[in-house]
C-alpha cells in the first residue's frame, strides 16, 4: 500500500527553469544562423567545377567587393526589419546622398547661379551622412510621430528621392568627384579594398550590438510585440526612430563607397537594389514579421546571393537574369520560412 501511495504521490516532472529554456532558445537561434553555411560550401564547390577561376584570390576579392556596398544596405534593412518595419527608400538614399554631395561640390552651374563658391571638398562626406540622417529622421517623423504605414511612407520616399536625384543631376552622371568622396571606395588597406574592411567591421559591430546589448534586445522586443515592449519600459518610439536614422545613414555610406569605386554618381544609382537587399535579408533568415533574424544570417544571405550571381556570370548566363534570380530567391525563402516556422506571414 505504501508503495502504491508513494508511486501516485510522485510529483510530475518540473519544467526547466526559465534561464535554461532561454539558453536552449539561444543555442537553437545560433544554429539557425549557420543554416546557409552548407549552401555556401555547395555553391563554392559548384563554382570551382564551373570555372577554376572561381576560387582564385582575385575572384574572391571581386565577389566580396561587389557585394560590400549592397551588404551594408542589407545590414541597414535588417535593423529595420527586426523592429517589424521595412524601409524601401534605402535604395534611393543609396543614390541621393552622394548625389547631393557631388551636386554641391562639383556642379559649377549651381554655385554660379546661387552666387556661392563651390562647397569645400572636405564637406562632401559629412554632407553624404547628413543627408542619410535627415531622410531617416523624416521617415521616422511620418511613421512614428504621425503613425503612418511604414511600407507606404518609404515607398513614397523611394519615388520622391529618386525624382530628386534625377532633378538635380538633370538625368546625367556626376563626374570629377573630389578625393574625399572617392578614397573609401577606391583605396586598399593591406592589399584588400577598404570597402570590404568597412563592410566586415560594420557587420561585426552589428552582431555585437544586436546580439549582446540592451539596444539590440530592445529592437527584437519591439519587433516581437511592440505593446509588450512598451509595457516593459522600452521607449519604443525613440528606438524605432533611431533605427530608421541609423539605417539611412548606413545606406548613405554604402552609396558613398560605390560612388568612390566608380568615381561617379549616376542618376540611376541604386535603382532596383532593393530587390537584392530583400532577397539577401530574407534568405538569411530575417523575418518580415519582425523580431526574428540575425546580422550574421543576413551576411550569409548576401554572400550566398552574390556567390550564385558570380557562378552564373562565370558560366556565361546573361546579367539580365539577375532580377529573376532575386525574385526566385525571395519566394523560395518565404516558402521555406513558412514550412519550418509554421506561422502564417501577414
Amino acid at each position: 500500500m505504501s508503495e502504491t501511495l508513494s508511486t501516485t504521490a510522485r510529483p510530475a516532472a518540473t519544467p526547466p527553469p526559465p534561464r535554461a529554456a532561454a539558453s536552449r532558445s539561444l543555442a537553437i537561434a545560433r544554429l539557425r544562423d549557420l543554416a546557409l553555411v552548407p549552401a555556401i560550401i555547395a555553391v563554392a564547390i559548384v563554382g570551382s567545377i564551373v570555372s577554376p577561376v572561381f576560387l582564385s584570390t582575385d575572384n574572391i576579392i571581386n565577389v566580396l567587393q561587389s557585394m560590400s556596398e549592397i551588404a551594408i544596405v542589407v545590414l541597414a534593412q535588417t535593423i529595420v526589419l527586426i523592429t517589424g518595419k521595412m524601409d524601401l527608400s534605402l535604395e534611393s538614399t543609396f543614390g541621393l546622398a552622394p548625389g547631393i554631395a557631388a551636386w554641391l561640390v562639383v556642379d559649377p552651374a549651381l554655385t554660379r547661379g546661387l552666387g556661392l563658391d563651390v562647397l569645400p571638398d572636405a564637406w562632401a562626406v559629412p554632407v553624404v551622412l547628413l543627408v542619410g540622417a535627415l531622410v531617416g529622421a523624416f521617415n521616422g517623423l511620418l511613421i512614428v510621430r504621425f503613425g503612418l504605414n511604414g511600407f507606404v511612407v518609404t515607398l513614397g520616399m523611394l519615388i520622391v528621392l529618386r525624382g530628386l536625384l534625377t532633378g538635380i543631376s538633370g538625368g546625367q552622371t556626376f563626374f570629377m568627384l573630389p578625393e574625399s568622396m572617392t578614397y573609401l571606395g577606391s583605396a586598399s588597406w593591406a592589399g584588400v579594398p577598404a570597402s570590404i574592411w568597412l563592410s566586415l567591421l560594420l557587420f561585426a559591430a552589428g552582431i555585437v550590438v544586436l546580439g549582446y546589448t540592451r539596444a539590440g534586445r530592445a529592437l527584437y522586443a519591439i519587433g516581437g510585440n511592440a505593446d509588450a515592449a512598451r509595457a516593459a519600459g522600452i521607449r519604443t518610439d525613440r528606438v524605432l526612430w533611431l533605427a530608421l536614422i541609423v539605417a539611412s545613414v548606413l545606406a548613405a555610406l554604402a552609396g558613398l563607397l560605390i560612388s568612390g569605386r566608380l568615381a561617379a554618381v549616376p542618376s540611376a544609382q541604386g535603382s532596383g537594389a532593393i530587390f537584392q537587399v530583400f532577397a539577401a535579408a530574407v534568405i538569411g533568415g530575417v523575418s518580415l514579421n519582425g523580431g526574428k533574424g540575425s546580422v550574421f544570417g543576413a551576411f550569409t544571405g548576401v554572400l550566398l546571393l552574390f556567390m550564385i550571381i558570380n557562378v552564373l556570370t562565370l558560366a556565361g548566363v546573361p546579367a539580365q537574369w539577375t532580377n529573376f534570380l532575386n525574385g526566385t530567391v525571395i519566394l523560395v525563402a518565404l516558402v521555406v520560412s513558412r514550412i519550418t516556422g509554421g506561422k502564417a506571414q501577414t
